[in-house]
């Protein structure tokens, strides 16, 4: 690994991650809190728990700047007495979704009846699938997320665990364009095309205007590259930095799971 890519692709990798890392601390906090108010709780309800949720999550969705513009608590099928299939998920005043005027934060309307036809199965989505899986925080996108932002939408969820049960998640959105605006400043005057990808090669955002949020970066080796950083994710540990064939560095974003390509 050459001393240029130490101080420079690097150096950029770590300043994404230090965007990305309050983010996860703030939602490994309302994991611990949601964890505290349901373990003694025989048979919790939503009527009980939304209130909590709300409480939990409203003052980062009103600060200025925050980066998230929903966030909340997703219940496990059946575990809520009073509600089989729930969301108790806030939409901030940044987001707009489906043309509902900014008033402050407000709940999410999500059709929760099985048998309704615009009902939607959440543990289908890969945002459930994998934390599911994996027991661990998961970041999914960028995607259009149809259900609550109706843009491209960077999701951060991370299990919710009771007694070695996983009863629900907490996490949140981020638009990918605000994500864009915050990381403009870190990745411009690089002198090197950079791509932000996810682990899956999917861009996030890059200083080449041709390579569109959400399309995969095809480059020779990335997938390969690539595969450690989805291995690690699960565990929250950094990959090393790889060198591709045609001479394109691929740095880890810290535990993000998220990549630098320069190239």
């Amino acid at each position: 690994m050459t001393q240029a890519l130490a101080t420079g692709a690097a150096a950029i990798a770590r300043r994404i991650a230090d965007v990305i890392d309050p983010v996860f601390a703030l939602i490994d906090g309302w994991q611990q809190r949601m964890e505290a108010r349901l373990a003694p709780e025989p048979e919790p309800r939503a009527a009980d728990l939304d209130p909590a949720v709300a409480a939990t999550v409203a003052a980062e969705l009103d600060r200025p700047g925050t980066l998230i513009t929903g966030a909340g608590f997703v219940a496990a099928p059946g575990y809520l007495a009073d509600a089989p299939w729930h969301l108790a998920w806030w939409l901030s005043d940044g987001n707009p979704f489906r043309g509902v005027p900014a008033r402050g934060i407000r709940r999410l309307d999500a059709v929760s009846d099985p048998d309704a036809e615009s009902f939607r199965d959440y543990t289908t989505l890969e945002w459930w699938r994998v934390p599911e899986r994996t027991g661990s925080r998961h970041l999914t996108g960028p995607y259009v997320d149809y259900l609550c932002t109706d843009d491209y939408t960077v999701t951060v969820t991370t299990p919710v665990t009771i007694d070695g049960d996983m009863v629900g998640l907490v996490g949140a959105d981020m638009y990918v364009a605000r994500l864009e605006q915050v990381l403009e400043p870190v990745l411009r005057d690089a002198g090197r095309t950079l791509t932000v990808v996810n682990a899956s090669g999917r861009i996030v955002t890059s200083t080449d205007p041709h390579r569109a949020t959400g399309a995969l970066l095809r480059l020779d080796g990335l997938p390969d590259a690539l595969a450690p950083l989805r291995e690690a994710e699960a565990e929250g540990r950094v990959t090393a930095a790889v060198r591709l064939p045609d001479g394109a560095d691929v740095v880890p974003c810290g535990d993000t799971s998220l990549a630098l390509v320069a190239e």
